[in-house]
């Protein structure tokens, strides 16, 4: 068996090192052709799946997230979640291999965030060790522990009338201006009196930043914001 030198092997390397050629790398961009009411219509990115993150290059220069949801045959819906104010016609958009995540964890309690998890109070940026996805599948019946203890709201109509189980949906309905709102924010508040360690997830959806901000301290004045998290969007 006849044996190979390193310098003939070493010549080998040179020479097929030499003979490479470079290949240009192919990028899988497409481009926005309209944009309207936090919806950006992208023509191009025939390789995007259902509910996929999605970079799109702002006017300034920064990345806007976008995620797709219709997924037509020659272009694409996606959902703007950051400013669409950033996002114009004729801007790319890029494919980013995971579907919409969130982070998820006890670093989220005590914050206000968006959406996406990123902080809006001001405070440093969240460090969850774990994320989660947002469509995915729901525990089976069988899985979901049963509802076994009374959700205490604080306000004896309630809880004499129509008692609240741990765990159990509940719709508060109602006109503008009737209290609906009032309500949940007492239930949040007895959860702290009542030490229950309830976590409460207070989502405001198209609030003012000054609403989001009295009511963040008032839920500090009654020591509730130390189990709360707020979502704002």
């Amino acid at each position: 068996m006849a044996e190979l030198s390193i310098t003939e092997l070493s010549d080998d390397i040179r020479a097929a090192i030499a003979e490479l050629k470079q290949r240009p790398e192919i990028e899988n961009v497409g481009v926005i052709t309209r944009v309207g009411d936090g919806i950006a219509w992208v023509y191009g990115l025939s390789g995007a799946g259902y509910n996929e993150m999605l970079e799109i290059d702002g006017t300034s220069g920064q990345k806007i997230t976008a995620f797709a949801l219709n997924l037509a045959e020659d272009e694409i819906g996606a959902v703007i979640l950051g400013d669409d104010t950033q996002v114009k016609a004729g801007a790319k958009v890029r494919l980013s291999g995971t579907v919409l995540e969130v982070p998820v964890g006890p670093e989220l309690v005590g914050r206000v965030v968006d959406p996406l998890g990123n902080p809006l109070d001001g405070g440093s940026a969240l460090k969850a060790k774990h994320t989660s996805r947002v469509e995915r599948p729901a525990p089976g019946v069988l899985d979901r522990k049963s509802v076994h203890e009374p959700l205490m709201t604080g306000l004896m109509s309630i809880d004499a009338t129509v008692p609240i189980g741990r765990g159990q949906r509940e719709l508060i309905i109602g006109d503008r201006q009737t209290g609906k709102t009032a309500i949940a924010v007492d239930t949040m508040v007895n959860q702290a009196r009542q030490k229950t360690g309830v976590i409460n997830v207070y989502v405001a959806v198209g609030q003012k930043l000054s609403k989001i901000a009295a009511l963040k301290e008032r839920l500090k004045r009654e020591g509730v914001m130390d189990q709360t998290i707020i979502v704002a969007t």
